[in-house]
């Protein structure tokens, strides 16, 4: 296999991008690599380290994904992961990229809360930009959407690790809630093969296998840690779990695809979704609307905006942005 000759990290979180550092230069003390602080959301900062370095892939993974919060911060949620995403596309674009990919998620299809929404505009942005002859013939533009992965930052299998370490209770949010999860090589694999494949203005989903009862998850944890399930049948046992209830904008299943337009690609676990967009002067003209909602702090605007542009979108009623909650 071709190894890269040049690893470009690029991150805003300084203690992520000094752990990841670190552990790449342990395992791979041979390769050429360059830690870089920056935002996505900073378009000429990401042209000027595409052009310096003369990148060939930008795989796009920056977003914030924790459902609730982003519920809680919804305007951060659309500046990170819509402008944030056509920032980095754009400039990609402009120093001549071969290959950008976008790490989309499950929770993209018939979105049920803002992040997901954001997703799917991000998307949207890419499907329409890669839908430009001039622009397809310079960069390959790929998005590849998959579930959970086991032990990604805000993943559910460490809060548990850590709650049984404590001693209990193990918090499930719903008893019937269903999850997909993945490995993290298994992902990382998958995603650089999509992006590979790509032609232009693909999306990719990930064939997550069978989803997991979050349930059965924290139960069958709890046996791995050598302790026993306490319970009416075991009063006598170690760690109980307990019902939360679901947190604004989650739902109990996620959905993998919008519609039924899937086909099967030269990968098995690799399939390929045919999805309806918007063409960029729609999407602009939204993206006008964004940012004078964001200005206004009107969150009632932004979830109807976003209702708009992203088919399927149902939004919460409740609206839980902190910021707003405080000023009204």
């Amino acid at each position: 296999a071709r190894k890269a000759s040049k690893v470009i990290l690029l991150d805003a979180n300084e203690y992520a991008l000094y752990s990841i550092k670190n552990e790449i230069e342990n395992l791979l003390p041979e390769t050429e690599l360059h830690a870089v602080l920056g935002s996505v959301t900073n378009q000429r900062r990401i042209a000027e380290i595409c052009k310096a370095f003369a990148v060939d892939t930008v795989y796009h993974a920056a977003a914030y994904k924790h459902v609730p919060l982003v519920e809680e911060n919804p305007f951060e949620g659309v500046f990170n992961n819509i402008i944030g995403t056509q920032a980095c596309v754009q400039a990609a674009i402009d120093a001549e990229v071969e290959t950008f990919v976008l790490i989309s998620t499950d929770k993209a299809v018939r979105p049920t809360n803002i992040m997901g929404a954001t997703k799917r505009f991000a998307e949207m942005i890419l499907q329409s930009l890669s839908d430009k002859d001039d622009i397809k013939n310079k960069t390959r533009i790929t998005m590849v959407r998959f579930g959970n992965v086991i032990g990604s930052s805000g993943s559910a299998i460490p809060l548990f690790q850590q709650q049984i370490k404590e001693g209990g209770p193990v918090t499930v949010t719903h008893s019937e809630v269903i999850r997909y999860f993945m490995s993290i090589p298994e992902a990382a694999e998958l995603v650089i093969q999509a992006g590979a494949m790509g032609k232009g203005g693909d999306v990719f989903v990930l064939d997550m296998g069978e989803p997991i009862k979050i349930h059965d998850l924290a139960k069958r944890l709890i046996s791995l840690s050598g302790m026993e399930l306490k319970d009416k049948d075991n009063p006598e046992g170690d760690i109980e779990i307990i019902f939360t209830g679901l947190r604004p904008g989650e739902k109990l299943y996620e959905e993998l695809l919008i519609g039924d337009n899937v086909s099967t690609t030269e990968h098995k676990r690799i399939l390929r979704a045919e999805e309806d967009f918007l063409n960029s002067e729609e999407l602009e003209k939204y993206l006008i609307q964004l940012k004078k909602a964001e200005k206004e702090g009107d969150v009632v605007a932004l979830k109807e905006i976003l209702r708009e542009a992203v088919s399927g979108f149902t939004p919460e009623n409740e609206i839980v942005d902190v910021v707003y909650q405080q000023k009204n």
